[in-house]
């Protein structure tokens, strides 16, 4: 009997596997039971789940091999393009799939027509294009403006995308934030920094940025996803020295539904403490929820005179104004 037969009596009998329990079951060598693990695969008699080192083989049932590529007819390779570009999911079962594959997952957990609700996905996307200067960035410094007045310290804040837009919510950038971030995802940040490291490193040319500051995490994680986006940008200027403060209980600024409680908190918990002078700096943060977090630090800077300029730039922002993201 050869190793791939062997292997597959062991899944006839036993629905899923590892590696490990494949070596002690067949007495074969990892490296053949990868081989043969990945022609099943191939072949679609096997599905992989989960990454290394956490990696399970599960046997698939004939529904499932079965499945074949989602085509849509009447879908011109513009929507589709729109949709690559733009439409990610997580399912449920922690599965990435993006494009029509995943809006066609999305519609159909909706019970909704897919080419209908394309259509008014795509018109969405223009009616929210108009925010997005020629630099394709979201320039929210109007409604910081508004809700800050006189105590508004930032002099500009930008944004890459919406974390979330009308009906089909979270955008493609909102949603590998809010998985990247709240699940510790190395993966799914490498994902992210893809998307985001031209686009962050092109601002900071075209705006004469003379040093950057990344706003520090409140919440101790294993993995902090700031920190992981100022290793990976490895911006060759002066980083500003921002130390997070807080009292016995850290409280994350998503936790508090009031303004004037996140502006008291952001006053309270982050200290400046470079004493260097600079003419402009960028601060990097995430998401844009209250603001009051870039603003406040922004406040710090300019009264120990640390920059003339403080400009404010974040992955994702909201759309209402500066008090809706409350689950990153």
């Amino acid at each position: 009997m050869t190793i791939e037969q062997k292997i597959r009596n062991e899944f006839k009998r036993n629905n899923e596997l590892t590696v490990k329990e494949l070596v002690y079951r067949t007495s074969a060598s990892k490296q053949m039971i990868h081989l043969v693990l990945k022609k099943m695969v191939a072949e679609k008699h096997l599905e992989k789940l989960g990454r290394t080192p956490k990696t399970v083989y599960r046997l698939l049932n004939d529904s499932e091999k079965s499945k074949k590529a989602i085509v849509l007819p009447n879908v011109s390779e513009s929507q589709k393009e729109i949709l690559n570009n733009n439409f990610l999911l997580i399912t449920e079962t922690g599965n990435l799939i993006e494009g029509i594959e995943a809006f066609d997952y999305w519609c159909k957990k909706r019970n909704l027509p897919t080419l209908k609700t394309l259509a008014e996905f795509i018109k969405t996307k223009e009616k929210y294009g108009v925010y997005y200067d020629k630099k394709g960035v979201i320039n929210g410094t109007t409604k910081l403006v508004k809700t800050y007045q006189k105590k508004t310290y930032l002099n500009e804040v930008y944004y890459l995308d919406f974390y979330a837009i009308e009906r089909f919510g979270k955008t493609r950038l909102g949603t590998l934030l809010h998985f990247a971030k709240q699940g510790q995802n190395l993966y799914l940040m490498n994902i992210l920094m893809k998307e985001i490291h031209d686009k962050i490193i092109t601002f900071v040319k075209d705006n004469n940025i003379d040093a950057v500051g990344f706003v520090p995490p409140t919440i101790r994680r294993e993995i902090q996803i700031m920190k992981f986006i100022q290793e990976n940008l490895n911006i060759a200027l002066p980083i500003l020295d921002i130390k997070k403060i807080s009292g016995i209980i850290p409280v994350p600024q998503k936790s508090l539904a009031k303004l004037d409680e996140r502006i008291t908190n952001a006053e309270n918990t982050f200290a400046v403490t470079d004493q260097r002078q600079f003419n402009k700096i960028l601060l990097i943060d995430d998401a844009v929820g209250s603001g009051s977090t870039l603003n406040q630090i922004a406040e710090k800077i300019k009264a120990k005179k640390v920059a003339k300029k403080v400009i404010g730039l974040a992955i994702v922002g909201s759309f209402k104004g500066f008090d809706v993201i409350t689950d990153i």
